[in-house]
């Protein structure tokens, strides 16, 4: 895991997009908005390909314009792209590196209880609490995963969530909760305990904390 840390004192601004699906433009979209909000961190929730196809122009567009990048892989993404995209564009995977910028902790988890790069709930929890242990004294905390929370509205609306997603919720009481996945709920936003949760899409929302 690693751990970095940089002074600041103003929010962070967030950019959170999730499952292009080797949608170039827009990423370059993104990328154009990013620059101009001065965003601070990219963080990506998943799906960066489709059934692990074509990764090209889903992470370069960001760091071209020198955006800290930060993913989760999806349920479309193999570890080998994932891999790939660490070391060509030295975006950082959470999955595997929690990581501290300003006074904000980021951990998190991809894939998904469905479709080709399948997780149980057990690695879910697992990595979670593992990354969480990286960041725990960090004053804010982001947890970012691909799949959607147990028992919410982006359940009631799509299909069965993760109660490991839920459970870490609950336990580690991030400050915002990043997910993405389900295509037709993005823009959801609901409240768990002190926990914003996003749900996001390939339009993106910027997010503060």
């Amino acid at each position: 895991m690693l751990r970095g840390t940089t002074c600041m004192t103003k929010k962070m601004k967030i950019l959170a997009a999730s499952d292009f699906h080797q949608d170039i433009e827009a990423v370059k979209k993104l990328a154009k908005q990013a620059d101009k909000a001065k965003v601070d961190v990219v963080v990506i929730a998943g799906d960066l390909t489709y059934f692990d196809d074509d990764v090209s122009g889903m992470v370069g567009p960001f760091r071209q314009r020198q955006r800290e990048v930060l993913f989760v892989p999806g349920n479309h993404d193999s570890p080998a792209t994932a891999d790939f995209v660490v070391e060509k564009y030295k975006a950082r995977n959470l999955q595997y590196y929690a990581v501290v910028i300003s006074d904000v902790g980021f951990f998190g988890c991809g894939g998904a209880n469905v479709g080709p790069h399948f997780i149980t709930e057990k690695e879910i929890a697992d990595t979670l609490k593992r990354g969480f242990t990286y960041v725990k004294d960090a004053p804010k905390k982001v947890m970012v995963t691909h799949m959607h929370p147990a028992s919410t509205l982006v359940e009631k609306f799509s299909f069965r969530g993760s109660k490991a997603v839920r459970k870490a919720i609950e336990e580690f009481k991030p400050d915002v909760h990043i997910s993405g996945h389900i295509h037709e709920t993005e823009g959801l936003v609901e409240t768990i305990g002190k926990t914003k949760t996003y749900s996001i899409g390939k339009s993106g929302r910027f997010i503060s904390v």
